[in-house]
């Protein structure tokens, strides 16, 4: 035993420290010695290496030839893929077109290195002419003006590789006019084991062509599990090893919901020593979309398909999974970590606005909505409401608040044919929605535009963003009709969101468009239930925050608080008067900016007397002081029930306060308890410093399985919280 001892310190001191420490570091709570590089391999030949010590993409590149022949999860040494696929495929002119890869791979179940020299690319596709290595782009401007987390970067730092593709010579002169390249592009970023893809397709000949089809990424993934049989009502669960999502994304609160006409998992038919009977197995990922996108790319011209995002997960355990997929968000779009305070000011009458603003301003508010309801309109175009606005918005500036407001695309009819008119047998999201490619479509973008530049604006509440819905209508010179709407509309949207994002503009929306500049759409509730008493929708607060952000941050979904009456309900379930309702108003704040997140705050005012206004401050001033803690994070603890204590943990290593333990008490009685807390995902490992509701500072050992115990003393129906350092 001592000699293996021995000999495993003295191995250790000959290994280079970064790769020691990339062995031995957990990302999530340093990240700073995973740094991205594409390299080649020291053991095999040919084999390339994109790679951040996290994860690995490996590349089979040989004279013509290029294809993703590995994935790993390298924390675990994990095998990802199991077999060789093109590295895309695209539909030009109606000839489908293999990009890279390797067909005659004996078993599909596993892959041999020594098995690549004697494959070969499938007939006829596109071969490799060389690539390009680089670093990650800009894929939206992010204009910063309001607080984000102060580890935001942007780009993200990592590297990026472009492979491009051509037709073989042969291909070419049967092809005729259709001649053009594929640029296949990867980025890694540092720190997180996350991927992008995305292809660009350019036209190198003198007439124009249409990309019907493409699929952007192909992956043979291992699958989840070995069934040999199926039987009625029991399906057969698709691979969890990676989260797959893509900036083309909409109708939902939900990424999967959201991603579900492009990620798709599907059975794989070369895939014949599967142990599935009927090879049904969910393992061959695809990500295309369902329709089209059918666009015309003139001579010299370039198509580029949505991008794809890869988080490879290290661990089967919900909460690891749930903070990787947290901190991709943090990388990828880190605007989601703006997080203002919101009133949602249910009057637009300019005198009423421009005293909500001033009394946004006194109790420390940063943003005033014109909700729905108000009466505002972003569509009128008339010069003096402009103006109107316009003023208010900068007196809004002058005490340090935004002004932003409400405007709902989808979910209502327009009529004169610029309404969406789906296929046969299928049914519009919402019911009615606007076609975006219409008249009125096009106008009411420009009007919306044209609102923000001249009013200084800076907040859109936008509800029934574009759902995805498919129209047959042939609108041009947008939209040939039902293969291409899809594509046509989304870009529309995204373009709008894009720009909302390069001006500082923030944007509600209740829909998964984070990737394109969004910054917030529901935790996750039932809007009926703000009309149940006020004791019952404390509980079913901290259940949606607790429940929505296992794949949310807490700054990415919006809670609400209603102030005045919202679905009925009667004096029962709202808060005004204010005043008569001190204590539960101070509830519902404590149970949002304790957990770090934002509600609409949605009523005529935020006080209706000194006390009311002196309690808000206080919450406000609170949550400010403790900010960065509060919205980074979260652990979770224990899911409120109404019976006993619930808890969460906020954790962020790289912060002196590196922990805060929000603990809430749903009874009637003051509860003490002890808690045992995992602050494993704090970075402390010796002792934590404690200071809190129960005063201190005190020292509270963190034992072997990094967990302290916490004598924690709430109050009835209150919050109590526990700082560590």
């Amino acid at each position: 035993m001592f000699i293996r001892i021995f000999l495993a310190c003295f191995l250790a001191l000959l290994t280079p420290i970064a790769c020691w420490a990339q062995v031995n570091t957990d990302w999530l709570i340093d990240q700073s010695n995973f740094v991205a590089e594409f390299k080649t391999s020291a053991t095999v030949p040919h084999r390339f290496e994109l790679t951040n010590g996290l994860v690995s993409r490996f590349f089979y590149l040989r004279d013509d030839i290029g294809a993703t022949v590995g994935l790993e999860s390298l924390n675990k040494r994990k095998s990802i893929v199991r077999a060789v696929k093109p590295e895309a495929v695209v539909v030009v002119d109606g000839v489908s077109h293999q990009v890279g890869g390797l067909e005659g791979q004996p078993d599909h179940a596993f892959l041999k290195d020594e098995w690549l020299a004697g494959m070969s690319p499938a007939a006829g596709a596109l071969r490799l002419i060389g690539w390009k290595v680089g670093v990650p782009e800009e894929r939206l401007k992010w204009k910063r003006i309001r607080n984000a987390s102060k580890q935001s970067v942007w780009p993200p730092e990592g590297v990026k590789v472009s492979f491009e593709y051509q037709l073989p010579e042969a291909a070419l002169a049967k092809q005729g006019s259709s001649q053009f390249r594929v640029f296949v592009n990867y980025e890694l970023y540092d720190g997180v084991p996350v991927f992008c893809k995305w292809i660009t397709i350019e036209n190198l000949g003198s007439n124009a062509i249409v990309v019907d089809r493409f699929s952007s990424e192909m992956l043979a993934v291992v699958e989840y599990d070995s069934r040999v049989e199926l039987r009625e009502g029991v399906s057969y669960p698709r691979p969890d090893s990676i989260h797959v999502e893509t900036d083309f994304a909409f109708g939902g609160f939900h990424f999967e919901n959201a991603n579900r006409h492009v990620v798709h998992w599907r059975t794989d038919p070369e895939y014949s020593t599967q142990v599935n009977y009927l090879k049904s197995a969910p393992c061959l990922l695809d990500v295309s979309p369902s329709f089209g996108p059918m666009q015309t790319v003139k001579p010299g011209q370039r198509f580029q398909s949505f991008r794809t995002f890869e988080l490879v997960y290290d661990s089967s355990d919900r909460e690891r999974r749930s903070l990787s997929l947290r901190k991709m968000y943090r990388v990828i779009a880190p605007w989601v970590t703006e997080n203002p305070l919101m009133h949602h000011m249910r009057d637009a009458n300019p005198v009423e606005v421009k005293r909500a603003i001033d009394d946004a301003s006194e109790v420390g508010f940063e943003m005033v909505i014109l909700s729905f309801g108000s009466g505002f309109d972003i569509e009128n175009e008339t010069p003096a409401y402009l103006k109107q606005w316009q003023d208010l918005a900068d007196h809004a500036a002058s005490k340090q608040i935004e002004l932003g407001g409400y405007s709902l695309l989808s979910s209502r009819r327009i009529g004169g044919g610029n309404d969406i008119v789906p296929p046969a047998g299928q049914k519009l999201t919402h019911g009615n929605c606007p076609s975006l490619t219409s008249q009125w479509g096009q106008d009411y973008f420009r009007r919306l535009r044209q609102f923000f530049d001249q009013t200084g604006f800076s907040c859109l509440e936008h509800d029934g963003p574009y759902p995805g819905d498919v129209d047959i209508t042939e609108r041009l010179p947008f939209q040939k009709g039902e293969a291409d709407s899809r594509w046509v509309q989304g870009q529309i949207s995204n373009e709008f969101y894009r720009w909302c994002r390069a001006r500082g503009i923030y944007i509600n929306a209740p829909d998964y468009y984070f990737l394109n500049g969004t910054s917030k759409c529901g935790m996750g509730y039932r809007e009926v239930n703000w009309s149940l008493p006020r004791e019952l929708q404390l509980l079913h607060a901290r259940q949606n925050i607790y429940d929505g952000t296992w794949y949310k941050t807490p700054s990415m979904g919006w809670m609400f608080v209603p102030l005045s009456e919202y679905h009925g309900g009667g004096g029962a379930a709202t808060i005004e008067p204010l005043k008569d309702h001190l204590e539960h108003y101070a509830q519902m704040i404590d149970s949002n900016l304790g957990l770090g997140v934002q509600a609409c705050y949605r009523g005529p005012r935020l006080f209706d007397s000194p006390e009311t206004r002196d309690l808000v401050k206080q919450k406000v001033a609170w949550f400010k002081k403790y900010r960065d803690i509060l919205e980074s994070d979260v652990v979770h603890g224990r899911r409120p029930d109404g019976r006993n204590l619930d808890w969460m943990l906020h954790v962020n290593p790289s912060l002196d306060d590196c922990g805060m333990l929000v603990v809430y008490n749903p009874t009637g009685k003051p509860v003490s308890e002890r808690l045992k807390v995992d602050v494993y995902y704090t970075g402390l490992r010796d002792v934590a410093n404690v200071t809190g509701s129960m005063g201190g500072p005190i020292r509270v050992d963190v034992q072997r399985d990094n967990t302290i115990e916490l004598k924690v003393d709430v109050p009835p129906n209150g919050m109590s919280w526990y700082l560590l350092k």
